[in-house]
């Protein structure tokens, strides 16, 4: 595998400098008579090896240590060759931008040209005597072209380097002499070494077949059996094991023909052993008449598998005498299957699944099993790869994770000492094992692997060795856990294998939430073709493949992330080119010398060694010829100056993530012409002096800026920044996008959020905007009334930006317009999804949106102070579903007849949002209200003359009705009109008087009607002061969900008939979904139900009750019903009873269960006995003036533990209660003068 990793990186470096020398202007430099006339004849050669080695890619050329050599040469040149030409592009684009000739193909003849000439043999020749200056580059040497800039400016701040506006004027200088002469040099060297390596290559491709990779990876898996080894017990998977047993034998899957039931996971993490328990449980083994296992590995042969499967079933004695002839095609064997099975149920077990060549194949192998046989067969599938369980599939598969700590650690012990510790197993033992399993992430595989490593040695000394050295990782047996692992990688594409290859750079548990942005970083890194990605998810290809996995945080946002033992893998094969270092555990002495690629984890503890470890790193690795430097985690400034000079000397990255100020770059960073991809952080202590750095112009190549942590602070930035010609994306607030000048010079761009036209400053015109094709996502226009003409307006090419998908045109509020036809200049692309138009005060609207469409795609319209007579015919707009509508004067009603507006024109809206419409008085419906059926969403804010919706009773498929002072709409039907609406405001201000969301119902002072029979979910309802709501009992049976009602100031709410048809027990029946039921009423309620001949005991299962008087509750009846449940009882502000008499005592005393009662009753002038209550726990009395003191001792129950007594003014009831907590210690006494709250 490492000779096909060295095939398939060679192939890749040797095309991309294919690609560079393909560069128009590369290519007719490198054909100009100062290189010679071999170019042709070196890329023909170049192309000859190319296709030698795709043609290998994946193929077995043996492991011959030579070619292997010669391919890592020709890749280290490859690498030198892409970075010389990479420089030559730099000057030639530095040419384009200054109208100058420096690196041009020829400089011509004439005065002009020999004064270039001369230039450049003087350049030559001063660096042939100063080493600074020195042409040809070898380790640790500038640039030949760039080393002069080392002389003139090599500080971000060095006086005299900056103009009048603080940014640098000093250009990189070009030498063409070194240049020309680098190129000649590094493209004969990799020339010759590609001739060695067609010949080995062509020696190689004639003795062996050629095998593919598939075949080759399938002797690479051993096989697996049924039978569990006697030592291997299953650990930590009790619970899903019995689910899995009950679904197989007699749930989920019982009564189904065949189902399919994947076990998926990473490699080492127990399907295997998992599904071999299952195989030989008792109860399985009953079920299953029939069972059946098969190791399927790599090679998914459907025949061969037939015919394995075909062999472990049984034959009966009427097959063997009815025939002995053997099946040979798959037709055979299929039906010899089905004969055999002989509708018996059965189990078959197809394991360490690698793939499934199509869908065909799948159902080709499960063809026999399909027809007839009695229900409740299974077929149980191990895979590593999600993509084969997603296919492969009848219900969701089971996902296997590593074990829980405990449950880890005791099969971590078994696996080192079996079943018998030995007595030198000590507490210092234990104490290093514990720590080295936490490193082994609950991986069983892994635990076997060190279990074996640790018991070749009981001493503290070797076990300690092994913790801190992670000896585990460079085990290379096959049964170790990341040969196992790395089966995987070898399994994949060469093109993921690149992406987790580099995955490596980033900390453990690095959650990838922006795909945008890793893609962008492997572009920046070279190992995506930019031009060939096609919105191409290569995170989800890592995720079919089981490498990465997909989740969501708490707020619902999905994010990527390794698992850890995956991300050691991924160390693993990397390692000699790539490595995250962690400030609290690094040592210089582990990194090799190899390393391309750098990323540090900067820990919030301060570490002085990781200090003393970094200042060496430059006398072990090549800082100039780093690639990529990351560092994570934002830092102080002490830190951020020693990372400055351990970095000097940087000079070859593509991609730099740092958390710093300029003053903390390294002096070199002002000559890192290669530099693709820049993220700079602020530091900790520094969020008040942020500005960028003053070189940041000279990056050429830079494609992607980050700057998104400074968010809109930026100080200072180089007014040149236009420079950056082949930026792509700038990462940052779309402020800054706002101010940079001279933006059409970065024809590149897909990014710019927000542009703002500003004609007396320089730079900022609108045809800017015009070489900006590139432009995908949103723009926002800004300050377009000084836009003076359609002419202007055309020079913006809006109708070019093919991928903008949202624009915003926004004019000044109360600006006056000069000439109408300005918007009629700003045409939008066709593709354009979202359309913005704000303040633009003229009477018509423009022919590309109100007559002759051009935008026919547009899904969102919004249109904010326009003047317009006639809106735009939205009929003819079939994918627009979004429309708002915000301050457009002088419209009076909305709908079918009214401003050019048809019945038709909301066929297909399914969003409409009013808001700020001071004049609107009416949204009529038009006879064919239902055109509106489509419609999802209403919003209608700050319409204070708007009456009515006429047609709000036809929108069957409203989920949302959002309605913000309007205090006029009376007109509306009962709420929610349907069950689909889930989303439902009406109130004033900042206060909502109703808001539903399906669950929830909260209703304050609302006058409209309630429609609670579209309320079939709701679990909690809460209506305050709306005397006319109703509820009946058929409106109650449908609330099966119902868990809490609250009802104040509504007497109409309850009707006798709850009580005649016993509706309160069977909402207690048909509760199932929660254990408690709140139920707070009216004080005249429950008499009425004391009374009603059908209530018995039972109709109440309540466990909280409140209400607002005594004698409500408190009667024989009623408690009998409660006694059973209730728990808690509270008497809240009853301002009417002054004493609870001898009945209602006697009432209080049934209620047996309960453990927590409340008094809030501020005429109540004595409490009750409470004796008979056993079960209280809690007695609190609040807000009660009127008792003066409290029972004697022997009134409260001997089971009371809190007494808590508050802002009661009587300082007897104090003292009383001071003597009770001393005759009883474990009573707890709260007395206090705070506000009595409701018990939570």
């Amino acid at each position: 595998m490492e000779m096909k990793m060295a095939v398939g990186v060679a192939n890749w470096l040797v095309g991309k400098v294919l690609t560079k020398l393909s560069d128009g202007l590369v290519s007719t430099y490198m054909a100009s008579s100062e290189l010679g006339s071999n170019f042709l004849t070196a890329k023909n050669q170049l192309m000859y090896t190319q296709a030698l080695l795709s043609a290998s890619v994946g193929r077995d050329v043996g492991d011959d240590p030579g070619l292997r050599g010669l391919l890592g040469t020709l890749s280290n040149k490859a690498d030198e060759a892409e970075d010389v030409l990479d420089e030559l592009h730099y000057f030639m684009i530095q040419d384009e931008i200054d109208g100058t000739k420096e690196a041009a193909a020829e400089v011509g003849g004439g005065i002009k040209g020999h004064s270039i000439h001369g230039r450049h043999v003087a350049r030559y020749t001063l660096g042939n005597c100063l080493p600074c200056f020195s042409s040809p580059r070898t380790q640790g040497d500038e640039p030949p072209a760039v080393a002069a800039a080392a002389a003139a400016t090599n500080s971000e701040d060095k006086p005299g380097t900056s103009n009048d506006d603080g940014d640098v004027d000093i250009k990189l200088p070009f030498n063409r002499i070194a240049m020309s002469k680098k190129i000649k040099s590094v493209i004969e060297e990799m020339n010759s070494i590609c001739i060695l390596v067609s010949d080995l290559l062509k020696v190689k491709t004639a003795n062996q077949s050629s095998i593919a990779l598939s075949t080759h990876v399938t002797t690479e898996r051993p096989p697996t059996g049924s039978i569990v080894p006697q030592d291997r017990k299953l650990y930590g998977r009790s619970d899903i094991f019995e689910q899995t047993i009950n679904a197989l034998t007699s749930g989920t899957y019982h009564d189904k023909t065949l189902s399919v039931l994947p076990f998926v996971g990473p490699g080492g993490i127990g399907k295997t052993t998992f599904t071999q328990h299952l195989y030989n449980d008792e109860a399985v083994k009953g079920h299953f008449p029939v069972r059946v296992w098969v190791c399927v590995s790599t090679n998914f042969d459907v025949i061969r598998l037939t015919r394995e499967i075909l062999g472990c079933i049984p034959v009966t004695n009427a097959i063997t005498n009815a025939s002995t002839v053997e099946p040979t095609n798959l037709d055979q064997l299929q039906r010899a299957i089905s004969e055999r099975l002989d509708s018996n149920r059965f189990l078959i077990v197809l394991d360490d699944v690698w793939t499934c060549k199509s869908e065909r194949d799948w159902k080709n192998l499960l063809a026999p099993f399909t027809t007839g046989g009695t229900k409740g067969s299974m077929v149980l599938v191990t895979t590593r790869l999600p993509a084969v369980a997603h296919m492969v599939k009848t219900t969701d598969p089971i996902e296997l994770h590593g074990l829980e700590p405990d449950a880890f650690f005791a099969l971590f012990e078994a696996c080192i000492f079996g079943r018998n510790k030995p007595r030198i197993y000590d507490d210092d033992l234990v104490n290093v094992a514990r720590d080295i399993a936490k490193k082994l992430k609950g991986s069983p595989l892994a635990a076997n692997t060190v279990g074996r490593l640790l018991k070749k040695n009981m001493s503290w000394e070797y076990w300690m060795g092994i913790l801190e050295k992670n000896e585990w990782q460079s085990a290379k047996n096959d049964d170790d856990i990341l040969p196992s692992l790395q089966i995987s990688y070898n399994y994949l594409p060469f093109h993921l294998q690149k992406y987790f290859f580099y995955c490596a750079l980033f900390p453990e548990d690095y959650r990838f939430y922006d795909l945008k942005k890793i893609t962008n970083f492997w572009i920046a890194m070279g190992i995506v073709d930019p031009n060939c990605q096609n919105d191409k998810n290569y995170l989800d290809e890592l995720v079919d493949n089981g490498f990465l996995i997909k989740d969501s945080d708490s707020d619902g946002d999905e994010y990527y992330v390794m698992h850890d033992l995956l991300h050691e893998l991924s160390r693993n094969v990397s390692s000699q080119e790539c490595v995250n270092i962690s400030s609290l555990s690094f040592r210089v002495s582990d990194i090799p010398q190899s390393i391309r690629h750098l990323s540090i984890t900067i820990e919030d503890k301060y570490d002085e060694s990781f200090c003393q470890e970094i200042c060496k790193l430059k006398s072990v690795i090549d800082i100039g010829n780093l690639r990529t430097l990351m560092v994570f985690q934002l830092y102080d400034s002490e830190r951020g100056y020693i990372l400055r000079d351990a970095f000097e000397g940087i000079k070859s990255l593509r991609v730099l993530f740092i958390a710093s100020l300029p003053e903390y770059l390294p002096e070199s960073f002002s000559n890192l012409i290669h530099l693709q991809y820049l993220e700079l952080i602020v530091p900790l202590g520094e969020r008040d002096n942020k500005h960028s750095p003053r070189t940041l112009p000279r990056f050429y190549h830079l494609r992607f800026l980050d700057l998104f942590d400074w968010h809109d602070h930026i100080i200072f930035f180089p007014k040149s920044i236009s420079r950056l010609v082949s930026l792509r994306h700038i990462y940052s607030s779309k402020e800054f996008h706002s101010r940079i000048p001279e933006i059409g010079k970065m024809k590149w761009l897909q990014e710019l959020r927000e542009f703002r036209v500003k004609k007396e400053s320089v730079g900022f015109e609108l045809s800017q905007l015009g070489e900006l094709t590139e432009l995908v996502g949103q723009l926002a226009i800004y300050n377009l009334e000084t836009v003076a003409s359609k002419g202007e307006a055309n020079d913006a090419k809006l109708k070019d930006k093919r991928n903008l998908k949202e624009l915003k045109l926004i004019w000044g509020a109360g600006q006056q317009i000069t000439d109408g036809d300005v918007l009629e200049g700003l045409q939008p692309p066709p593709n354009l999804r979202e359309l913005g138009i704000t303040n633009y005060g003229f009477a018509v609207g423009p022919s590309w949106l109100c007559s002759d469409i051009s935008i026919k795609r547009l899904e969102s319209l919004h249109l904010n102070g326009i003047s317009w007579d006639t809106l735009p015919p939205f009929e003819q707009l079939p994918q627009l579903t979004n429309l708002k509508l915000e301050n457009i004067a002088g419209m009076h009603v909305f709908g079918p007849g009214f401003g050019g507006l048809t019945e038709r024109s909301f066929m297909y809206l399914k969003t409409v949002k009013i808001e700020n419409m001071p004049e609107l008085g009416e949204w009529v419906g038009g006879d064919n209200s239902p055109l509106f059926s489509r419609l999802e969403s209403i919003v209608c804010h700050y319409c204070p003359r708007l009456s009515s919706f006429s047609f709000l009773e036809c929108c069957t498929n409203l989920c949302r009705l959002d309605i913000i002072n309007c205090p006029k709409l009376s007109q509306i039907p009962p709420l929610p009109q349907t069950s689909t609406l889930t989303e439902l405001c009406v109130g004033y201000g900042f206060q909502a008087s109703l808001s539903y969301d399906g669950k929830y119902l909260s209703a304050d002072g609302y006058k409209g009607a309630l429609a609670f029979q579209n309320m079939d979910r709701v679990e909690v309802i809460r209506i305050f002061s709306s005397p006319h709501v109703s509820l009946s009992v058929s409106d109650l049976q449908r609330m099966k969900s119902l868990r809490e009602l609250v009802a104040i100031g509504c007497a109409s709410i309850f009707s006798a008939e709850w009580f005649d048809a016993v509706v309160l027990k069977e909402l207690a029946a048909h509760d199932k979904s929660l254990d408690e039921e709140n139920i707070s009423v009216a004080a005249g309620l429950i008499p009425e139900v004391a009374i009603s001949k059908s209530s018995h005991p039972g109709s109440f299962r309540l466990e909280y009750m409140e209400v607002t008087s005594i004698s409500a509750v408190l009667i024989a009846p009623i408690c009998r019903r409660l006694a059973a449940t209730l728990h808690t009882l509270r008497f809240y502000y009853d301002e009417v009873t002054e004493t609870v008499t001898e009945e209602q005592e006697e009432a209080l005393h049934l209620l047996t269960c309960l453990q927590s009662l409340y008094f809030t009753c501020c005429k109540l002038r004595s409490l009750p006995r409470l004796y008979g209550l056993s079960s209280l726990r809690k007695l609190s009395i609040a807000d009660c003036d009127g008792i003066q003191s409290l029972p004697p001792k022997e009134d409260f129950p001997t089971s009371l533990l809190i007494l808590d007594v508050s802002d009661c003014c009587s300082r007897e009831i104090k003292e009383e209660a001071e003597k009770l907590k001393e005759a009883n210690p474990c009573l707890s006494v709260e007395v206090s003068n705070t506000h009595f709250l409701k018990p939570s």
